[in-house]
């Protein structure tokens, strides 16, 4: 069975998933580690602590294979104002193509959807180009906010659900 025909469930994180969506972290990100700062590639990847403590502030989901390995992960947060926010997604490189980035996103904007938002923000930064044009296919539209984000500039999209 090649990835595109292999099957997934995407269910919330629970407390015992922390290494490995790290893991999913890291792996997704590795390509693009000496493009970001050291500090902001941690934050993007996270640590054994830091997973906990985002586990605690947001709603985290993970995708599974199906011998129940995380292969993917998303993160998403109720803020002010009907917005919701999204953070942290990855899929880890053997099954990036898969089409389970579509259902990680699908999955975290009706999470955001039943909470009552209307709107969802995401930050990317500029290495990241490859997922900038898969929000774009997916409604996201800059905003024209930029940020810092460790001194690396992060830049804001936005969609209307």
């Amino acid at each position: 069975m090649n990835k595109q025909e292999e099957a997934f469930t995407i269910r919330a994180a629970a407390p015992g998933d922390g290494e490995a969506i790290v893991e999913c972290l890291a792996l997704a990100f590795a390509p693009y580690q000496q493009a970001y700062t050291r500090d902001a590639f941690l934050d993007t990847v996270l640590t054994a602590k830091t997973v906990l403590e985002r586990m605690s502030q947001m709603s985290i989901f993970v995708a599974t294979n199906e011998s129940g390995k995380v292969v993917g992960t998303i993160a998403c947060k109720v803020m002010e104002n009907g917005r919701g926010h999204l953070r942290g997604m990855a899929v880890r490189p053997e099954f990036q193509g898969s089409g389970l980035s579509g259902r990680l996103l699908n999955t975290a904007e009706e999470e955001l959807r039943r909470s009552g938002c209307k709107r969802i923000t995401l930050n990317t930064t500029e290495p990241l180009k490859r997922a900038t044009r898969f929000y774009q296919k997916y409604g996201f539209q800059p905003t024209g906010k930029i940020g810092s984000f460790f001194g690396m500039s992060l830049f804001e999209y936005s969609k209307s659900i």
